[in-house]
């Protein structure tokens, strides 16, 4: 509380007055989980997601057990789902941003939150911690489900499980972060999924279909194909798993700057 001097006639006195300091990053973080868990769309993109890991590693197991491929970690089935998987979180990411440029409620975003790289933080921070778990609980339900199809076609090691699990939900995360950074400079929905599926599937598909020495050197540094690598974790990989992660990371920075420099230099 802060004290403010008055003269109501008979003298100066002082009366009490509440601080208006706000709820800081904490309360733009609980903000943005608010608005989230109010709204139809994460719930349509989990249950798309819950239902294409499901499909999919089912499948998986199925075909490798029909053309007898060679024993491989189970949690293969998972992994190899992301790349459909994936673009459920971004839909959901990219709602956090575009769906307030669409109806004009980012004004209100921002005004109770006037410190704009708080804003973006905070949505950063909510869809990365919504794609880690997502996509952890992700992983653990498609190893469930392609266990029983790979009839002895995957072996299952604590050790890679777990492994292959968080990497599933760094990745994500990851990509998560960088659909909000993207989301924030184009601040729409259709150029956010088209330039995030370019960057992501499209261009690294090109890269290798073009082929030749240099273009396959630029596809080993695309967040999907570095991704891939780090989360099969299975030593062929270009690059150490830190390695791999801290790439994945300088595209989510890169994103993320490209959207607080429009954010901060453009009006809502």
């Amino acid at each position: 509380m802060s004290t403010v001097a008055t003269d109501a006639g008979d003298g100066p006195r002082s009366r009490a007055v509440p601080d208006r300091t706000g709820g800081g990053f904490v309360g733009a973080f609980t903000s943005e989980w608010t608005k989230l868990w109010t709204v139809r769309t994460p719930y349509v993109c989990l249950s798309a997601g819950l239902v294409v890991t499901a499909v999919f590693t089912f499948y998986y197991g199925s075909i490798a057990r029909i053309n007898d491929k060679p024993v491989q970690p189970v949690g293969n089935a998972s992994v190899s789902s992301v790349v459909l998987t994936q673009f459920a979180l971004v839909i959901l990411a990219m709602t956090l941003v575009t769906s307030e440029y669409s109806t004009g409620s980012v004004r209100t975003s921002l005004l109770w939150v006037p410190v704009r790289p708080r804003v973006q933080l905070a949505k950063a921070l909510l869809s990365a911690l919504v794609g880690f778990v997502t996509a952890v609980a992700w992983a653990v339900l498609g190893i469930a489900l392609a266990w029983g199809p790979f009839q002895g076609h995957a072996e299952f090691e604590l050790s890679k499980v777990a492994y292959q699990t968080v990497a599933m939900g760094v990745y994500s995360a990851l990509i998560c972060v960088l659909t909000v950074g993207v989301a924030f400079a184009l601040r729409t929905a259709a150029g956010t999924v088209a330039v995030v599926f370019f960057v992501v599937t499209a261009l690294p598909g090109m890269l290798v279909g073009l082929g030749g020495p240099v273009l396959l050197a630029i596809n080993a540094y695309m967040p999907q194909t570095v991704g891939g690598y780090f989360m099969l974790g299975d030593g062929k990989a270009p690059f150490p798993d830190a390695v791999s992660v801290l790439i994945l990371l300088v595209w989510a920075v890169a994103a993320q700057g490209a959207g607080l420099l429009v954010l901060r230099r453009r009006d809502a």
